[in-house]
């Protein structure tokens, strides 16, 4: 089996956020989702201005959903930085440096259609260089995406006229307690993340391809 036909796996994980195994992603997303390691991403240009995302249609989990700028699954090992890099690569098409943890401990668990998503979902702000073009991103996961202003995106979001993902609502609103600026939020300690999170600080990095 070559490299990119693995199987894509995700780490299931307990209450106190310790691993208890793995499981295909594929069959993890149901009726009865467990628990499981995830993050979100915000990420920013040099203007300021934030790229949100809108889900692909066909997608099995909140198909069409608009949300933050990526969301995915570090696979077992894999520390948190290296699999949003991997991620934004993979379906943005986007190369993205100054990766900040700012709300290490962000959970959620939402429902649409009869499948669930529960997630140990750390929330980190990444930057791309200069102001951004529009991505090009995988139609497969990827609807449509814009570059918005944060403030006005923030205020709409909380107001609810501007729908998103459940876990982006959420986030949105402790991300907004942390101040008006994303250049000024805070980085927070890795420390704080789930036991079974990886960072590059506690793991030999793994070279990026």
């Amino acid at each position: 089996m070559r490299p990119h036909e693995r199987e894509e796996l995700v780490v299931l994980v307990g209450a106190d956020g310790r691993a208890i195994g793995t499981a295909p992603k594929a069959t993890v997303h149901h009726g009865d989702t467990p628990l499981h390691l995830a993050f979100s991403v915000y990420l920013f240009d040099d203007a300021g201005s934030l790229l949100v995302t809108q889900r692909a249609v066909g997608k099995a989990t909140f198909p069409g959903v608009w949300t933050n700028s990526a969301c995915g699954h570090p696979a077992p090992g894999e520390p948190v930085e290296h699999a949003v890099r991997r991620r934004a690569r993979d379906e943005l098409r986007l190369d993205v440096h100054d990766l900040r943890l700012v709300l290490p401990r962000f959970s959620y668990r939402a429902e649409m259609a009869g499948v669930v998503e529960w997630e140990l979902c750390p929330v980190l702000t990444g930057r791309v260089d200069g102001v951004a073009p529009g991505p090009r991103p995988d139609p497969a996961e990827v609807e449509d995406a814009e570059w918005v202003g944060w403030a006005d995106f923030a205020a709409s979001v909380l107001s609810g006229g501007r729908q998103v993902s459940t876990w982006c609502r959420e986030q949105v609103t402790e991300l907004h307690a942390l101040g008006p600026d994303p250049d000024a939020w805070p980085a927070a300690d890795a420390a704080d993340l789930p036991p079974a999170m990886a960072t590059l600080s506690s793991v030999r990095p793994i070279p990026l391809e």
